[in-house]
Parts: C-alpha cells; structure tokens; sequence
C-alpha cells in the first residue's frame, strides 16, 4: 500500500514537472534536477554521475517536486525514500522509455544512465489557491 495520499499521487502523475533529487554521503548534501516517473508508490529516475555515486554509498534521498505557473508556486509534492540501482538492462531501458515518452524525448535518449528506483516511505504535498478545483 502506497504511503502517498492520493491527491498528491494525482498531482506527481499529472504532467511533465521536473523534480530535484537530494542525496547526501559524508555528511555533504547534493541536490540535483531529474525526469521522474512516479506509479504505485515507486519512483523510477535514470541517472549517471554523482547524483548515482551518492545513492551507492546512500540509499535514503529525498525528491522535491513543484509545479509553477508565470513564477506562482500551484502545488508541490516532498517525498523521503530509499533508493535502489537497478543493474538490469533490460529494466533500465524500458524505464527510461517511459520517463523519456513522459517529457517527449526520442525514446532511446540517456542511453547511458542507469535506472533508480526510490521506494517512497513518507510524502508531504500542498496545493496553492484553486488548483484541485
């Protein structure tokens, strides 16, 4: 059972948003824009570099994700999870043609980051003025 209330399941599944990933190992936070994909209480990201070196060494991440309209905030979704690599090829590729048709990109784009999946644990949201209207 998803621990995400499902208004703001509603609003993480509702457009092409981008998200920032926060990581942290030895103390040093590093937070980081990503594409997501949210479904079933799971995140799915695909991702290289730091952002993929941090979550080796540190599985628990948080994930800000904010929707804004000419500068004004409509809503915003916090989520804490752990995060798994997911080494498996196959996996990761078609992850990253669901995140990649999400934001309208050539499917096979990012061919080189590797899939993660964040098990969400705890979610906070907020809608501001008539937006669930």
């Amino acid at each position: 059972m998803s621990t995400v209330p499902a208004e703001a399941e509603r609003l993480l599944e509702s457009e092409p948003v981008m998200a920032h990933l926060g990581t942290c190992t030895e103390g040093r936070p590093h937070v980081a824009p990503v594409w997501y994909r949210y479904a079933d209480g799971v995140v799915e990201i695909v991702t290289t570099g730091r952002k993929l070196a941090n979550i080796g060494r540190n599985p628990r991440v948080a994930l800000s994700i904010q929707n804004d309209d000419a500068g004004q905030t409509q809503w915003m979704v916090s989520l804490l999870g752990t995060a798994t690599v997911v080494e498996d090829e196959a996996e990761t590729a078609a992850a990253r043609r669901r995140i990649n048709e999400k934001y309208d990109a050539e499917p096979d784009a990012y061919a080189d980051n590797t899939l993660v999946r964040i098990d969400v644990g705890s979610a906070t949201y907020r809608t501001y003025g008539d937006v669930l209207e």
